[in-house]
Order: structure tokens, then C-alpha cells, then sequence
């Protein structure tokens, strides 16, 4: 079975989906904002692995929303295409 969750408030969204993986689950993270410059989007996976899918998803979706608090302060400043993004591949 895999979980997902979303969050978000008008100007961004946070998703989360687990996958199974070796030792318990793990959860890939896409989030996106608007900017002047359009929509930022950013897609990654959770550098844990969790022994149920919902501390996965919510680990997710605390991890995409921290990340989307930093971009919005400015506190981190992605070019596009700069940032690395692990392939995430189909089940």
C-alpha cells in the first residue's frame, strides 16, 4: 500500500508518497511556490527510511514544508536547474 498526503495554503503546496524499500519505507517530496518569476517547483526524496509509511509521510511533509519555509525567507536560493535531483522511479 503506499500513502500520500498534500498540505498547502495559496501560494504552496506540499505532496508526499512512500515507497517500500528495503528495512521499511521511504518517501519522495514535491513542492512547489509561486514567485515574481512564476512557479518554483522541486522534487526529492527523504534521506530516511522509516519503519511504517506514516511516520514516512508525515516526515515527508514536515521535510517539504521546512524546505519551502527556507526557499519563501530567502535562506536558500535555487537556480533553476542547479539543484540535484535524485531519480525517483517508477514502481
Amino acid at each position: 500500500m503506499t500513502i500520500s498526503g498534500n498540505v498547502g495554503d495559496g501560494d504552496w503546496s506540499v505532496a508526499a508518497t512512500t515507497h517500500p524499500t528495503a528495512g521499511g519505507f521511504d518517501c519522495s517530496i514535491q513542492l512547489s511556490h509561486h514567485t515574481p518569476e512564476g512557479v518554483f517547483t522541486h522534487e526529492f526524496r527523504h534521506s530516511s527510511i522509516f519503519p511504517t509509511e506514516r511516520e514516512a509521510v508525515l516526515a515527508g511533509l514536515r521535510e517539504g514544508m521546512d524546505w519551502v519555509r527556507l526557499k519563501m525567507s530567502n535562506t536558500l536560493s535555487v537556480q533553476p536547474g542547479a539543484c540535484p535531483v535524485d531519480p525517483i522511479e517508477p514502481e
